[in-house]
């Protein structure tokens, strides 16, 4: 063997080998839930978390996020081989929601996709997509190239783009006021470009709360410049400078789902792709469900609401299988609202002898990547449970869902079932009782603000 390849990172396919399958390789994986490294709270998270409804709050993006920046003429059709999404309109300045899904037509992964100008793309978001996507350029014939700027837990150095979220009642007055002048109308998801403190800044109208907002970016070495020009002009506004713990919660308002499991563990064209991922990269599973068969963890982009970005236009990867699927989808997404009195008993077993419920902790309780727990209906499961946590402006803790369709009107009954069982060994499971929460169903996004404005537009 030679010395590159003696050090070459595990794949996650030797992985896989080695502990003799995805599901327990996952479900005692030492990958800690999704990290924010920026600063947990400036105040506190629960005045954070109100600020995107009260008045406006300033989220740093910049280092916890990948970027694959795609160049050359083929890297269109490079992301319309892959993606789900129609690119028949899709331009310059634009951006939109590019998912992808295997052969089978299960979801790989969802990430922002910026066209930045002809020929140049910016795919942003979680790896899982991105990774996809890096592999089908490498190993397709696409005239096209890749720079990929990982976040800061594994890049060295300072991240290529600042990127900062503008959201809440008051952004649009606070944009204003420090670009000296009148916003010009931008439809959601489209750019514009502004002028901040004397510097070129680009701008996405988008809403990560359900809420007002604008996400502007631009090189790094102007961003702390951009970000007190800001601040200086946010005082008037109330401006409110948001924390990770705020920020990481933000998505339980908007209703989106931050890392389902990637379907990459199986089917057409997969295994040489798990040869070609580093194994560190293939993140954790936790929760009450529990299945030898790794697919038993797959979903659909219907399930969780991706079904309006989903265009039979071209042919992509997948293409097929997902039709089949859009004929007869079984879930849908939805909002659970636990019971209050159900948390107060989980926390309540941290102070009494014996063996605690797994700690529920706040405002996010996710404690792998990948959160997949079951939700029974009369003792039969009827779906499964992604993110939870505690959104301060509903005084409600809420999970996000993919529910059957036979179960899914709101006000319906359902139990979530909390921790896990076995008990795995990753970091960051403590000894703990598998525990049942009573829930109900309602809308998603659950904020009704969000449903009939974010999502409507």
């Amino acid at each position: 063997m030679s010395a590159s390849a003696a050090s070459a990172p595990e794949s996650l396919a030797a992985a896989i080998d080695r502990v003799g399958g995805a599901v327990q390789l996952l479900r005692n994986a030492p990958a800690a839930p999704t990290v924010f490294p920026v600063t947990p709270e400036f105040s506190n998270w629960r005045s954070e978390q109100k600020s995107w409804r009260t008045s406006v709050a300033l989220l740093d993006q910049s280092h916890h996020m990948t970027d694959l920046f795609l160049r050359g003429p083929d890297a269109l059709r490079l992301l319309s081989d892959v993606g789900v999404n129609s690119f028949a309109k899709f331009g310059v300045d634009n951006a939109k929601q590019f998912i992808a899904v295997n052969h089978e037509g299960y979801l790989i992964g969802d990430a922002i996709l910026f066209y930045l100008a002809e020929e140049e793309f910016d795919l942003v978001g979680h790896p899982m997509v991105i990774d996809w996507v890096q592999f089908h350029l490498e190993k397709g014939d696409y005239d096209a190239t890749f720079e990929r700027d990982g976040n800061s837990i594994v890049r060295p150095g300072n991240p290529a783009l600042y990127r900062y979220e503008l959201q809440g009642p008051n952004a649009l007055a606070l944009m204003e006021r420090v670009t000296g002048a009148p916003v010009p109308p931008t439809k959601f998801f489209h750019m514009t470009t502004f002028t901040i403190d004397g510097l070129e800044v680009r701008s996405l109208r988008h809403g990560m709360a359900g809420q007002p907002g604008f996400e502007l970016f631009g090189p790094w070495e102007q961003g702390e410049r951009v970000r007190q020009a800001i601040i200086d002009a946010g005082a008037e506004f109330d401006l409110v400078l948001v924390g990770s713990k705020a920020y990481s919660s933000a998505n339980l308002e908007s209703a989106w789902v931050p890392s389902p499991l990637p379907a990459i563990f199986s089917g057409e064209g997969t295994q040489e792709y798990r040869e070609w991922l580093p194994a560190a990269r293939a993140g954790s599973l936790a929760g009450s469900l529990v299945s030898d068969d790794i697919e038993d963890y797959y979903i659909t982009p219907y399930d969780i609401g991706y079904g309006r970005s989903v265009a039979f236009d071209h042919d992509f990867i997948g293409r097929a299988a997902l039709e089949r699927h859009a004929a007869a989808p079984p879930r849908t997404k939805v909002t659970l609202v636990w019971r209050p009195e159900d948390i107060a008993a989980a926390q309540a077993t941290l102070l009494e002898p014996g063996v605690p419920a797994k700690y529920i902790d706040f405002p996010k309780a996710r404690y792998g990547l990948y959160q997949v727990d079951r939700v029974v209906k009369d003792g039969v499961d009827v779906g499964i449970s992604h993110d939870c946590g505690y959104i301060t402006n509903e005084h409600a803790f809420v999970s996000l869902a993919s529910i059957e369709l036979a179960h899914a009107e709101p006000g319906t009954e359902v139990t979530v079932i909390w921790g896990e069982e076995p008990n795995t060994n990753k970091p960051v499971v403590e000894p703990h009782r598998q525990i049942a929460i009573r829930a109900t169903v309602e809308p998603a996004p659950y904020s009704a603000y969000a449903r009939e404005n974010y999502r409507a537009g």
